[in-house]
């Protein structure tokens, strides 16, 4: 009987293995580390908006940058919001804003729904014909568009907003799209077998049950209109115009040049109202941005 060979034994000790509580522990520390360095890279540009709104005229003209105000001008914020209408501006801003947010967003849903549950014929290629529009620029549309509107007599009136509301947008469409579909059919069966058509249907059963994808699609389209500039220069009076315009047009010198810290202030208030909706709905948001799509 032949004895067995064990293997020789390695002369260089193996390296012990750490445990893995202490591995979870380094990469969450990586992972926070690098979160947390995206996250003062996004709020850098916000953050100099700020510093810049309460810095003087000569602190912004001199060389090299003057990267922290001497004395931090808090009046810059007072002088930005009295010299010109805010209030007026922001409430043209807000009803344009919620108008066509509120239009658009069920507009959307309707034909998303359509889209995802209706069959056709002819349904694929009008939904990559809806995709393709995707690609093209406001300023190809926007001049023909203006012409009807001045042929219609609704130039510096609300209704463009409302007909572009009642229009629905592609993006949300597809939106919408996605996630209908990935409904279970038995909901649509079932209520059909009830009595119930294809409108009740999206009102009483799929609309309710699309919350998530609602509250994205209102915030997505409430950040379109509200930081709109092109149209409600060229549609708007100077008395009905918005606060996107009005801040780019009314924080100058005699001369005609900008006052960079007024403007500055005024566009870091411009911005709360985004800020604070998105941190009313981020759940919605973050919700249906991270469900469309998946069945």
């Amino acid at each position: 009987m032949t004895p067995t060979t064990l293997p020789p034994k390695s002369s260089h000790p193996t390296a012990p293995t750490p445990p893995a509580g202490v591995r979870i522990r380094v990469n969450r520390l990586v992972l926070y580390t690098v979160l947390v360095a995206i996250t003062g890279l996004m709020l850098g540009p916000f953050g100099w908006l700020i510093v810049t709104g309460l810095k003087t005229t000569p602190e912004l003209a001199a060389s090299p940058v003057h990267w922290l105000p001497d004395r931090i001008q808090w009046h810059n914020f007072a002088d930005a919001f009295t010299q010109i209408d805010f209030l007026g501006y922001a409430r043209n801003s807000l009803i344009i804003a919620l108008i066509y947010a509120t239009l658009v967003t069920l507009s959307s849903a309707w034909v998303g729904f359509g889209f995802a549950r209706l069959n056709a014929p002819g349904k694929k290629a009008l939904f990559g014909v809806l995709l393709g529009s995707m690609m093209l620029p406001q300023m190809i549309t926007l001049f023909p568009t203006y012409l009807i509107f001045a042929k219609l007599g609704m130039v510096d009136t609300y209704w463009p907003w409302v007909l572009w509301g009642l229009a629905g947008a592609p993006y949300l469409v597809f939106l919408f799209r996605q996630f209908f579909a990935g409904m279970p059919r038995e909901l649509e069966e079932a209520a059909i077998v009830d009595g119930c058509g294809y409108a009740g249907i999206f009102w009483r059963i799929f609309l309710p049950q699309s919350w998530p994808v609602l509250a994205a699609s209102f915030v997505i389209a409430f950040t379109w209109s509200w930081g709109d500039f092109i149209a409600p220069m060229l549609l708007l009076s100077n008395d009905r115009t918005t606060l996107s315009v009005a801040l780019m047009t009314s924080y100058v010198t005699p001369g005609g040049l900008p006052v960079n810290n007024l403007l500055a202030a005024g566009s870091v208030m411009y911005v709360v109202p985004i800020l604070l909706i998105f941190l009313v709905a981020q759940r919605g948001f973050v919700a249906g941005m991270s469900t469309t799509g998946l069945k």
